[in-house]
């Protein structure tokens, strides 16, 4: 067996498996695309689920893949030991209902010993015990010594997930050698030594569970086999692990250079690397397929992935940003098999520079955060509410909090975060659970059997449609009565779906003085188009019966105008700002058109103006929006924009303005530019870490929000006392102007009036020890002004202190604590003298030796606090030892 490449190894296989008549598909997105049952794609067949369920039809009866994978639940583990990953390719070559076991078999040996040229006296073949078939197979046609053959139990070879098709597995694995073994005389297959590495799985899906142990012939078999590509690498290539591997290597070669390190040297600094290179690969694999940085979901995923990548860079010394050098390294790594990449590159590495800068923002306040948070600890141990708060609200790395918590001497809270850490994943999984959902589901209609829908709304606003099938409450019904809630189906329909970001059309079904209004409408995996309503007049409706169907055709012109107006949007946003600029999802109804991008700072005011008039420029060309049915191939080299994330087929709509915008997309639009009429920015803001949003409006929509603008105006005129619009701005300047004035002179005031109270208060000082001590209480006086007068008690020179409180507006607790220079070097401390009354009042505070700050939250006890303080006080300079 000759060395061979990872990427040569990729391809190998495919074209082995098209060499039997397999469909080559690439890589599906890392994002799962109509199931919300998984966060990532964690596995080859993952986005085949559903040909493999029947829920659609596969392209073909044979497919091979290459899958983009991640797997996160061993995170903490990746890097500690060299087995552990989160990024990962899956081979896989899947049969629907065609090929079976002899042929799975008969070619996953030919691929080892004839393509790959592995020697067979290495190889051994594990069967489910009870397979004499998979058995037979294996020995008796293909030739494998029954010495080299295992049989094991239904938790190593047999497949299946609850209720459901299920079946007997197949595993190959390579013998490598004893060196790798662990001595035992039994050392064997499923040993739990690195001797025998099973790298190939073939499941041979025959059977249905019904969910209680019973197990009965599927109609249909199907195989589904699984190779880790990483895995077989590091056969080819006699390495011990995935971080050995040519392309892996690579990228931890290049963190080596940036750290100035060589790997085994020091185990410490050995586990920063390998996480560091695994985290990117994932980190750039996420980013490429649009997944960008957040606090939920797949999100998040990244989130951690990168700030942990960034944070181990600090461990072994790298201090400027550096994740986007080793992208680069990534890219060039992986641009054969994932030309995207390539394509995406000035994106992704943005999105990977922005997360690196926020993150060294966000580490810096941490551990200022953490530092004052570790001063203010009450018994050796940091709970479990203040970790969860630095890793959730400041993106502070738990491990990072464990490991300065450790130095100090101090315990964590360890089962308190955890219980947290599992709330906060609950409500994300809950979220991604109701994520879409609405008050009519599909789930459990029989609409297996019927045909596609046909959908010529891009033709008509109205058509004549024969009923399919009606459904009310989830169940299949002949008729629906008058006043009932259904859903019918029909066998071509106007009506657009609700998809793409393009809310879907409203209107009604009618026939013979009969009326369903139709207020939703969606479409099935399958492609049935369900409309949604209710039988708003006559005797109701049956299977069978023909109905005119008709869009609300004026909400449908709007639609139209809004959804070219995001296409508009889109085009000029990326050549004002730049091409990293991506559409991160959109809102295309009547009134309105809500575009997210991807964009990490707030375009400028003149920037926004260029992107407005890029827009009524095409409009006011009055420029034909041409659509196109072409394959995917013609599509892209025309210029084409795919959507992150998107799969698309071999055939796609191509909607362009000319000269100006070319996006694959399926909905519906305006048939020229000039039908929009005038394109407004109703707002342009944040809504998440390096994604922005527009909404805008077109047409009479923008007449309507100019209107109310210039009403407002004329209103704002009023207040300001100017009759004249036009002078606002000026008018506004000058009661701005107006107002500083009279808040410097409330400033000036306010510390006379300080001033005169602490000289008061002085008088009354008492004498505790050597120092001069001022405390009172007072009610709505401003923290500037409570350290103002501390800061005042302190000018009267000699040995003094003071600590004061007010009652703020809100209810709750100020203090503000002062010591001179003189009462420092005896003993008097600030900070401990606030936080004691603090924390007497149930809040928390403090800071350095002459000045401190604090909280509380009960203001009955402010005069309790303040006699805890002047005990703290005389605890002092008791303390302090004496000359």
């Amino acid at each position: 067996m000759e060395w061979t490449g990872l990427n040569e190894l990729r391809e190998r296989y495919l074209s082995f498996f098209e060499s039997k008549d397999h469909l080559r598909l690439p890589s599906f997105s890392l994002v799962p695309q109509g199931d919300k049952s998984l966060l990532l794609i964690n596995a080859g067949m993952a986005p085949l689920k559903k040909y493999f369920t029947g829920e659609l039809t596969p392209p073909r009866a044979r497919v091979t893949t290459c899958q983009k994978c991640i797997r996160t639940p061993d995170i903490e583990r990746v890097g500690k030991t060299a087995r552990h990953g989160t990024y990962f390719e899956m081979l896989g070559n899947f049969s629907f209902g065609d090929y079976f076991k002899r042929e799975a078999a008969a070619w996953a040996w030919e691929f080892c010993t004839k393509v790959m040229q592995m020697d067979p006296a290495r190889l051994f073949v594990s069967v489910f015990y009870e397979d004499d078939e998979a058995f037979g197979i294996w020995t008796k046609e293909i030739g494998v010594a029954e010495d080299h053959m295992v049989r094991l139990g239904r938790e190593d070879n047999f497949w299946e997930l609850g209720a459901g098709p299920c079946g007997p597995c197949s595993e190959i694995y390579y013998d490598r050698g004893e060196a790798y073994g662990c001595g035992s005389p039994d050392c064997k297959v499923g040993c739990d030594c690195d001797r025998y590495v099973e790298f190939w799985n073939l499941v041979f899906t025959q059977f249905s569970n019904d969910g209680n142990g019973n197990y009965s012939n599927l109609e249909k078999r199907n195989i589904d086999t699984g190779m880790g590509l990483e895995r077989l690498a590091c056969i080819c290539q006699g390495v011990d692990n995935l971080f050995e591997v040519d392309t892996v290597q690579n990228i931890m070669k290049h963190v080596m250079r940036i750290a100035g390190l060589r790997y085994h040297d020091d185990a410490q600094k050995d586990v920063s690397l390998r996480v560091i290179t695994d985290h990117i690969r994932s980190t750039t694999m996420l980013v490429g397929d649009g997944v960008l940085p957040s606090n939920e979901g797949r999100g998040y995923v990244l989130r951690r992935l990168l700030r942990r990548a960034a944070r181990h860079g600090r461990l072994i010394g790298i201090g400027d940003p550096f994740l986007t050098e080793l992208a680069e390294t990534v890219i060039a790594e992986n641009r054969s098999a994932y030309p995207i990449l390539e394509e995406k590159k000035a994106y992704i590495l943005r999105v990977i520079a922005n997360e690196e800068e926020n993150f060294g923002r966000t580490i810096d306040a941490g551990l200022q955060l953490l530092t004052k948070t570790i001063g203010a600890v009450e018994g050796r141990r940091l709970s479990g509410a203040d970790a969860f708060k630095l890793a959730d609200t400041y993106g502070f790395p738990i491990d990072l909090t464990r490991e300065i918590v450790e130095e100090q001497g101090l315990a964590l809270d360890e089962e308190g975060y955890a219980a947290l850490a599992l709330e906060q994943r609950e409500r994300s999984r809950n979220a991604r659970k109701d994520a879409g959902a609405d008050g009519w589901k599909q789930k459990g209609l029989a609409t297996n059997g019927l045909p596609e829908t046909a959908f010529i709304g891009y033709e008509s606003d109205n058509a004549q449609a024969n009923i399919l099938a009606i459904f009310v409450d989830g169940e299949a019904r002949e008729t629906v009565a008058l006043g009932e809630n259904a859903l019918i189906v029909l066998d071509r329909t106007p009506f657009y779906p609700e998809g793409g970001g393009q809310t879907c059309d409203t209107g009604i079904l009618s026939a013979n003085e009969r009326d369903f209004q139709v207020t939703a409408v969606s479409k099935t995996t399958d492609g049935v188009i369900l409309h949604q309503g209710y039988a708003a007049q006559g005797d109701g409706f049956a299977v069978g019966d023909t109905v005119a169907a008709q869009i609300n055709g004026e909400d449908r012109a709007a639609i139209r105008r809004n959804h070219t107006a995001a296409h508009l949007l889109h085009a000029a946003l990326r050549k004002v700002l730049g091409d990293h600029v991506e559409q991160a999802g959109q809102s295309v109804t009547a009134k309105s058109v809500r575009f997210d991008y991807t964009h990490f700072e707030a375009p400028t005011t003149d920037q926004l103006r260029a992107v407005v008039n890029e827009i009524n420029t095409a409009i006011w060309a009055a420029i034909p929006v041409e659509t196109q049915v072409l394959s995917i191939e013609e599509a892209k080299s025309r210029g084409a924009m795919a959507l992150f994330g998107e799969k698309y087929g071999e055939t796609v709509r191509v909607v362009a303005v000319d000269g100006v915008s070319t996006e694959l997309c399926g909905g519906t639009h305006a048939r020229n530019t000039g039908n929009l009429g005038l394109f407004f920015v109703l707002y342009e803001s944040s809504v998440a870490s390096g994604v922005r949003r527009v909404e805008a409006v077109t047409a009479a929509n923008t007449v309507t929000r100019i209107d109310a603008l210039q009403g407002a105006l004329r209103q704002t005129a009023m207040v300001l006392k100017t009759s004249n619009t036009s002078e606002l701005e000026t008018r506004a300047a000058v009661v701005m102007a107006e107002l500083k004035q009279k808040e410097q002179e409330i400033a000036k005031l306010s510390a006379r009036l300080a001033e005169h109270q602490v000289r008061n208060l002085l008088q009354r000082a008492e004498q505790i020890g050597s120092v001069r001590f001022v405390s009172a209480s007072f009610d709505g006086v401003d923290a500037e002004n409570l350290r103002a007068m501390c800061d005042i008690a302190m000018q009267s020179g000699g040995a003094a202190a003071a600590l004061l409180v007010t009652k703020t507006d809100k209810g709750t607790l100020q203090f503000a604590a002062a010591a001179s220079a003189d009462a420092v070097k005896l003993g008097v401390h600030a900070g401990n003298l606030v936080r004691t009354a603090a924390q007497t009042a149930g809040g928390s505070g403090g800071g350095k030796p002459s000045s401190a700050m604090a909280g509380g939250k009960d203001p009955a006890k402010r005069e309790a606090a303040l006699e805890a303080g002047k005990a703290a006080l005389e605890a002092m300079l008791n303390e302090m030892p004496k000359k």
